[in-house]
C-alpha cells in the first residue's frame, strides 16, 4: 500500500468487507471512547447497518474510567451521535479505588469487564472494538519487550471467544490514519487520549519509536505479518498439544502420562501439556511462563539421564503454582501440591 493509500479515506466496498463477519451476529456492542478510531469504527458500522437489509442490532457503549475530567463530556458526546444516527448508547463507569500502579493494564481489564457486563446486561453475542494494524503492530512491541511466549507473540485475534460472548476487531489490518482520514472527510470530530502520548506510559514511549523502527523495515505492516504468522504456529502446537492429551490419564485428583509418551513430545508441546495440567490441579492462580520453562526443562533432563547412563530413573518431585509433578511407576503425575508448612 502506497502513502497516499494508507492516508485515504475507506471506501464503501472497503467497509462491506471489514465488517462482513458481524452479519453473523444479531446484536452487536459497539465500543467507543470517542477518539478517532472508535468514532470511525461507529460511523462505519452505522453506515453498514443502513445499507443492509437484516438491520443488525447496534449498541454503543461508552466506558468512563473516571481518571480524566474530560471523560464524562466526552462519553457525552459518543451519545449524542449515536443518537443522531439512531443508535442507543450506554455510559459504563469504572467505580471504586484506583490502583496507584499498573493503572493502564488495571483500566483495560476494567474496561473489558463492564464491557462484557453491558454485553450480557443487553444480550448482545459479541463486543466491537476499534484496534488497528497500529495497535496490533504496538501489542506486538509490548509483549516482546515484556518476553512473551509464542501465544502472546500472536498477539489481538480478529476474532476471541471469551465470556460467553464474542469480542471482534475488524480494524487489526487497517492502519489509523485511514481511520483518521475517514472522519476528516466526513467532517465528524474526535478526542484524543492525552495518556496516549504520555511518556510515563511503555505503550506510547513504544509509539514514539514507531517512525525509527518504520525507517529499518519494522513497520506496523510487517507487525501485522508476523503476528498472524505467530498465530499459525501457536495453533499448530494447540492441535499437537491437544492430540498429546489424548494419551492422558484424567482422574479427578491427577493428570498421568506415560514417561516415554512425554520424552517423545517436542518440548513446546511438552511444555504446554504440562501447563495444562499445572492449571488444572494447582491452586495458586496462574502459570507463569519462565517457571513452567524451568520445570519442563528440569523435567525432560531428569528423564533423560536413565537413558544415557543405565541407571535406574530417580525422584523427580517439584511444586508450581500449586501442582505437584512427579515421576514415578514409568508415569509423569501431576496432582495438587501439599499445603506449604505454616500455612
Amino acid at each position: 500500500m502506497s502513502a497516499a493509500e494508507a492516508a485515504s479515506p475507506l471506501r464503501d466496498d472497503e467497509r462491506d468487507r471489514l465488517l462482513a463477519g458481524l452479519a453473523a451476529f444479531p446484536h452487536l456492542l459497539i465500543a467507543v471512547s470517542g477518539g478517532p478510531d472508535s468514532t470511525a469504527l461507529l460511523w462505519l458500522a452505522a453506515r453498514w447497518r443502513a445499507a443492509r437489509p437484516d438491520r443488525p442490532c447496534l449498541t454503543v457503549a461508552t466506558v468512563d474510567h473516571g481518571l480524566r475530567p474530560e471523560a464524562a463530556a466526552e462519553a457525552e458526546a459518543v451519545a449524542r451521535l449515536s443518537a443522531a444516527l439512531g443508535l442507543s448508547h450506554h455510559t459504563l463507569v469504572w467505580q471504586g479505588q484506583k490502583p496507584a500502579r499498573g493503572i493502564q493494564a488495571a483500566a483495560r481489564e476494567a474496561r473489558y469487564r463492564l464491557l462484557f457486563e453491558a454485553a450480557r446486561g443487553i444480550g448482545a453475542d459479541a463486543i466491537v472494538t476499534a484496534h488497528t494494524a497500529d495497535d496490533q503492530a504496538e501489542t506486538v512491541l509490548f509483549r516482546l519487550a515484556r518476553g512473551s511466549g509464542v501465544s502472546g507473540l500472536a498477539a489481538m485475534r480478529a476474532a476471541t471467544a471469551r465470556d460467553g460472548r464474542v469480542l471482534l476487531r475488524p480494524f487489526l489490518d487497517v492502519p489509523k490514519a485511514r481511520l483518521v482520514a475517514t472522519l476528516e472527510a466526513e467532517g465528524l470530530p474526535f478526542v484524543r487520549d492525552p495518556a496516549n502520548f504520555d511518556p510515563r506510559y511503555a505503550r506510547a514511549r513504544l509509539r514514539q519509536l514507531a517512525p525509527r523502527l518504520a525507517e529499518e523495515g519494522l513497520d506496523a505492516r510487517r507487525l501485522g505479518i508476523f503476528a498472524r504468522r505467530v498465530a499459525r504456529l501457536d495453533a499448530a502446537a494447540e492441535a499437537a498439544t491437544d492430540a498429546a492429551a489424548l494419551h492422558l490419564a484424567v482422574e479427578a485428583q491427577a493428570r498421568r502420562l506415560p514417561v516415554a509418551v512425554f520424552r517423545a513430545l517436542p518440548e513446546e508441546v511438552a511444555l504446554r501439556l504440562l501447563g495444562r495440567c499445572v492449571a488444572a490441579l494447582g491452586l495458586e492462580g496462574p502459570v507463569e511462563l519462565g517457571k513452567l520453562e524451568t520445570l519442563t526443562q528440569a523435567l525432560l533432563a531428569h528423564l533423560e539421564r536413565p537413558a544415557a547412563d543405565g541407571a535406574p530413573m530417580g525422584a523427580f518431585r517439584r511444586t508450581l503454582a500449586g501442582a505437584l509433578v512427579a515421576v514415578k511407576g514409568g508415569e509423569v503425575v501431576v496432582t495438587s501440591a501439599p499445603p506449604r508448612r505454616g500455612a
